[in-house]
């Protein structure tokens, strides 16, 4: 990347002297913004429709499970020591020049807590300098300071992602587990504006703080934040079922959401809540709206492809190397440490099936909104042992559509 931002430099100070045209500066910017990020134009200079049978528009790493927080929902049950099984540095290189090569626009690095990996201000750098757009999802704990931060900034860093699950200290501090969490998360945020950071806010949504959605909107708002990520809590690690959510319960806060995203300054959207886009559609279909414009953030980083799921567009690997459809899907296709990347997630049996919209079971494979919504995989495996039978928490029922029929 520093080549060619090098380049770039020298043509535009020759085009200055007059030495170049502007035909050339338009040629070689996008054919070094195409080496640097090689999913990020099409022809036309916006983000391309991926193949998503061959190209995943997100890759998470979950560098370690190591954490100092003990959150009540964590997927992961992180724990304080790191494993010694984790991928080595080596193998994290290895893993972000496969990304690269895929192609894959978004690339996470995940936890536990990535800040307890000595190794995350290198593994940072040397994705940038492949061209790897690199997002980080660390725990708001002391290792989380403001130097850190700017050290992540400097190596490259495009986006940076915390979590409020409370609109208050004493909410959010009881849901992660220690006292203080609520304050660090809200410094760490304006350390991540300090430095140049764009700033995405994750919220799990769950029995626990559902309750309190106007207050957390309300945060949102008054943050500067490009995203508010909002996450429908799937039963798995130390989460259980029930702290999960009704249909109907989800069904009020899609329509909270919704009259949010129309007067937010951020982007909205939810993780294991597909059947969100089920709603917009059939609100937009009722007013007669159409899809807004895709907001450009200074990350680069725009709106997913509609229909992302897990396994379609979506794919996690875990700090043991194991590939999952999603972090709340914990069913390996298969290891990197001994079979590459794409073909695992182009050719195992349960990525193919999970892509393959005709195979869904229940509502969801009646249903007209299939193809851009699918229901929530991770939730169908959580609650009824198939990954591809009906998302249990959408209370929308198809046309035509009869219990109990194929």
């Amino acid at each position: 990347m520093i080549v060619g931002q090098a380049v770039i430099k020298t043509i535009f100070a020759q085009a200055r002297a007059g030495i170049c045209n502007s035909l050339v500066i338009v040629i070689v910017v996008m054919r070094v913004t195409c080496r640097m990020y090689p999913a990020a134009l099409t022809s036309n200079g916006m983000s391309p429709a991926l193949d998503l049978a061959r190209t995943p528009f997100i890759v998470i790493w979950e560098l370690t499970q190591a954490c100092d927080l003990a959150c009540v929902h964590c997927r992961a049950s992180a724990r304080p020591q790191r494993s010694p099984l984790e991928l080595s540095t080596a193998e994290g290189e290895d893993l972000i020049r496969q990304v690269r090569n895929m192609g894959a626009p978004v690339f996470v690095l995940t936890g536990g807590d990535p800040l307890q990996r000595p190794d995350l201000f290198h593994l940072v750098e040397y994705g940038t300098r492949l061209g790897v757009r690199v997002s980080l999802t660390p725990s708001t704990t002391p290792l989380l300071t403001r130097d850190a931060l700017a050290g992540l900034k400097a190596r490259g860093l495009a986006r940076l992602a915390i979590s409020i699950d409370g609109a208050d200290a004493a909410s959010h501090d009881r849901f992660r587990g220690v006292p203080g969490a609520f304050d660090r998360a809200l410094a760490t945020v304006g350390w991540a504006h300090e430095v140049g950071l764009p700033v995405q806010i994750n919220t799990t949504m769950s029995r626990h703080n559902a309750h309190d959605f106007d207050a957390l909107a309300a945060l949102m708002e008054s943050l500067d934040i490009v995203l508010w990520s909002v996450f429908f809590l799937i039963p798995v690690g130390r989460a259980t079922l029930r702290d999960g959510l009704g249909g109907e319960a989800i069904e009020l806060l899609f329509e909270k959401l919704y009259a949010l995203s129309l007067r937010a300054r951020f982007d909205v959207k939810t993780t294991e809540a597909m059947h969100y886009r089920r709603y917009v559609a059939q609100q937009r279909k009722l007013t007669g709206a159409s899809r807004p414009a895709d907001r450009r953030h200074p990350d680069g980083i725009g709106r997913a492809p509609r229909g992302l799921n897990d396994g379609k567009g979506f794919v996690f690997i875990s700090h043991l190397g194991e590939v999952y459809p999603s972090g709340f899907m914990p069913r390996s296709a298969g290891n990197i440490r001994r079979e590459p990347l794409a073909g695992i997630y182009a050719n195992s049996p349960l990525f193919v099936a999970l892509r393959d919209s005709s195979r869904l079971g229940g509502k969801c494979g009646a249903c007209e909104f299939r193809e851009i919504c699918g229901g929530s995989r991770a939730r169908a495996l959580a609650y009824t042992g198939d990954p591809l039978a009906a998302d249990p928490a959408c209370i929308y029922e198809p046309a035509g559509w009869v219990e109990g029929a194929a």
